[in-house]
């Protein structure tokens, strides 16, 4: 009877998606980003619903199975957003239960200042102090031939997000890491199915993390993920995300760690409950299982959803390849096959126009566009208007806030660059070549009328 009831639930609903969604979108606007559902994923949470189970439950630790499955993994662990994966993966190095190799308040963090704030908030929220090292230009990503040179006998760790979906070198980084002994988090919120030399991006270095924000390449409204192969950093990890319990038990299961009143942990007695004791300062960023449910359905469209971003990025490249005496396109090493997040473009210096009078062209004509994110972040107001330390590449002096001018922004040409010339456009899975032409129709019209203009 229950098995009937649900049925009738989700064949109703199966009807109802048809009849409201089931027409391809039409875009009037072309968005930068954006998701991509079907049928299967309003089924997923409405059989989510009907379990009347509100917290992680059966779709989460499927979830979770998927996706270090496909990852070739041995943990993955879903958490809330992909900043809480930053904030998860960078608190678990701060644990005392990584003794000699924890880090500690002061310690230093490679990473850059062209990008997303949740790769540097949690640096800083952790007393750390972040060294910004410069970009390469096309690629975006850190200039892994400037890291060795900015590494000091205070810097424990590298966190750095590979630019959408465009990975860095980790063949450098990784060495630097084992001759230095640092740890590595791979923040590939922007880069998931993004592949470097046959290996998926997120798994090389000791953690990665991973966002499910509608933007992104799959999407649970809003989540992410945390994975590691390292079974200590999987403990830890899952400790920080629920509450900082020692116990590894989940929600509504008790004496799954056999230890449950058998310990004695802290100054606690002898017995105390293992379901309530901490040993970290922990949060609650565990998601849904209706969340779950829809990541259920998503990562199972995941490799049809990367093919259409490639596809998109690589016809952009193809129309937009007779503009590369103004423009600048992505450029993608030997190696790597990136998963495209967005697409990518720098107006050159000295073209006759500013990437602020072409985006605003973009806007007004109904292609929508992107900054790279914070552009230099030591420009922004989080950092501009707090009391916050930091290095700059080589250079072993730890600044303040108070110590920016545009003498310290000059450190970082590429990064001042990239705040000032790059854009990106879309490649998202529900963009198909008729919405890819226009994008490329429309920066031609531009140019062409500019260079009119001009000469």
């Amino acid at each position: 009877m229950e098995q009937e009831l649900r049925n009738k639930v989700k064949n109703a609903a199966k009807e109802y998606y048809q009849k409201v969604f089931g027409e391809k979108r039409k875009f009037d606007y072309i968005p930068p980003s954006g998701k991509l559902l079907g049928e299967e994923e309003l089924l997923n949470m409405i059989d989510a619903s009907l379990d009347m189970w509100l917290t992680a439950g059966r779709f989460n630790k499927e979830f979770e199975t998927k996706f270090a499955k496909y990852l070739g993994v041995k943990y993955a662990l879903s958490t809330n957003s992909g900043s809480s994966a930053n904030l998860l993966a960078l608190s678990s190095l701060t644990s005392h239960k990584l003794k000699e190799r924890r880090l500690k308040k002061g310690d230093e963090v490679i990473s850059v200042a062209a990008g997303f704030p949740t790769t540097i908030n949690p640096v800083i929220q952790n007393g750390l102090v972040p060294v910004f090292v410069d970009c390469e230009i096309g690629t975006y990503n850190i200039d892994a031939d400037k890291i060795e040179e900015a590494i000091s006998d205070k810097t424990k760790a590298i966190f750095l997000a590979h630019t959408l979906g465009n990975s860095y070198d980790l063949d450098k980084i990784m060495s630097l890491a084992e001759k230095y002994n640092l740890w590595v988090i791979e923040d590939s919120c922007d880069a998931l199915g993004g592949e470097y030399k046959g290996k998926k991006i997120g798994t090389i270095g000791h953690i990665g993390t991973f966002s499910f924000y509608p933007a992104h390449h799959l999407t649970m409204g809003e989540g992410g993920a945390v994975i590691t192969n390292d079974p200590q950093l999987y403990k830890i990890i899952m400790s920080y995300r629920d509450w900082g319990r020692d116990c590894c038990c989940p929600p509504g299961k008790d004496g799954v760690c056999g230890k449950r009143f058998t310990q004695q942990l802290g100054n606690l007695p002898y017995g105390y409950d293992h379901k309530y004791t901490y040993s970290h300062i922990g949060y609650n960023l565990k998601i849904t299982d209706w969340q779950a449910a829809l990541g259920c359905s998503q990562i199972e469209k995941l490799d049809s959803f990367l093919e259409k971003r490639r596809s998109n990025a690589n016809l952009l490249t193809e129309l937009l390849s007779d503009l590369k005496d103004e423009l600048i396109l992505p450029v993608v090493k030997d190696g790597i096959k990136p998963s495209w997040f967005g697409y990518l473009i720098s107006v050159k210096e000295g073209a006759s126009f500013t990437k602020q009078k072409l985006v605003e062209y973009l806007e007004k004509n109904g292609v929508g566009t992107r900054q790279l994110f914070a552009g230099n972040i030591l420009r922004q107001p989080m950092i501009v208007d707090n009391d916050v330390n930091f290095r700059i590449g080589s250079n072993r002096k730890i600044l303040n806030s108070s110590d920016l001018n545009e003498d310290i922004y000059k450190l970082l040409p590429n990064t001042e660059f990239i705040m000032n010339n790059t854009f990106w456009v879309g490649t998202f899975p529900a963009l198909g070549e008729e919405e890819i032409k226009k994008i490329s129709k429309t920066i031609h019209e531009f140019i062409k009328n500019e260079v009119k203009i001009c000469c």
